[in-house]
Order: structure tokens, then sequence, then C-alpha cells
């Protein structure tokens, strides 16, 4: 009999989705993957059938992104050898719903400075996904609406007393700074409908504003 595969496990970072599970195989067998949304028909991916690979992405075939869905990796025969066996053994994944479980990496956005110094307006960009629609790439916005929050997390700089702000919004204008200090921001997506452990994508890299120190040449 083939090696029941171990530690199925589901990773996903922005809607790219793969399988993947042990041990690696030998020529004597190969993995088969059969997923199937909760309640619904067995599928197959072409290009994880008598496959010798220990993964298998299945980004573009979980269609229904609130569906949760189970994988089953079958222990097979290599490629165009035969066996007896009429059923062969298998390892199912956990449960996964693309909606509620994959994880969002971290967003860029710019920073700007008003001239009066009185506002701090942060421009954040939706990372992309691994998605297409019509030809085209999605973002997270194009999947979450208005589900997608963002979290400000900043601080003066040189000091470790943090505030937060959640927004609507991509473009993110914050009041309530002291005028001429430098501040440092982190930027992550929030998504509060989902579970505590899913709700806040990767932080973004610390971006601070500059110090207002008056120049030589201000008079």
């Amino acid at each position: 009999s083939y090696p029941r595969a171990q530690n199925v496990t589901w990773k996903s970072t922005n809607f790219k989705t793969i399988l993947t599970w042990e041990p690696k195989t030998s020529a004597d067998y190969s993995y088969t993957v059969e997923f199937s949304a909760v309640g619904g028909d067995k599928q197959r991916n072409p290009h994880c059938i008598r496959s010798l690979v220990t993964v298998c992405d299945l980004s573009s075939s979980l269609t229904d992104l609130n569906a949760y869905y189970t994988a089953d990796v079958l222990s097979e025969p290599p490629l165009g050898a035969t066996s007896d066996l009429i059923e062969f053994p298998y390892t199912s994944s956990p449960r996964f719903c693309p909606y509620k479980d994959t994880d969002i990496r971290r967003p860029d956005f710019k920073l700007e400075v008003s001239e009066d110094k009185k506002k701090t307006t942060l421009y954040v960009t939706d990372p992309l996904t691994a998605l297409f629609k019509d030809g085209l790439q999605l973002n997270i916005r194009d999947i979450f609406s208005d589900q997608l929050q963002y979290r400000v997390t900043y601080r003066k700089n040189k000091s470790t007393g943090k505030k937060v702000y959640n927004s609507k919004t991509n473009v993110i204008e914050l009041t309530d700074l002291d005028r001429g200090e430098s501040y440092c921001f982190n930027v992550q997506a929030y998504i509060p409908s989902r579970r505590i452990d899913k709700q806040l994508g990767e932080l973004s890299q610390t971006q601070c504003s500059n110090n207002d120190y008056q120049s030589i040449f201000e008079g």
C-alpha cells in the first residue's frame, strides 16, 4: 500500500491558495488532490492528478470565496502504472474558507503633511490579489468592499506610546497630531467581520513624518 499524506495544510495569502502536504514522493507512487465545497461534488484540478510534487495551487479552483472547502490528498500509483487497489489511502485537509481565512499582505501608503502642519494624510493602496475577473487583477477592496477597513497605528518618533485609528476609506486624515512633531505610522488591513485571529492583515513598513525644525531659510 502507498504511504498516506501527512500534515495536509492550507497556505493562503491574498487569495493565492496552496494546499501542501508531506512526504515527498518516490518513483513508486503519486498524489492526486480532490476538493469540494462542503455539501458539493468532488472536483479535481488537472495540475494535481498523479502528481509527484507535494503542493497544489487551488487559487483559481475555489470559485465561491465564501464557501468552506475541504480537500483529500490521495496516494495513487504513478502516471501510467496500474494497481489492484480500488480505494487508495487518502488524508483530508481542515476546512478552509477563502473569504474568511486568507491572510492579507501589508499595504503600501504615501504620507503627506499639510503646509500648515495641522493635518497628516495617508494614502493607502489596496494590495492586489491572485484573482482575476474579466482579465483584470482584483485588489482586496474589490473583494471585501465595505467590509475592508484600514487600521493606522501611530506614535511620536522616539516614543513608545501608540494610538490606533480605524478608517473605512483609503484616504486617512489625522488632525490630532502635535504640530512640528515627527510621527511614525504603520497601516494594516482590518476586516472586523472576521474572527479575531484573522481580522488584521500584515503590518506595513513604518513611515515617519519629518521634524519641523525652523530652517535657516525661514526669516
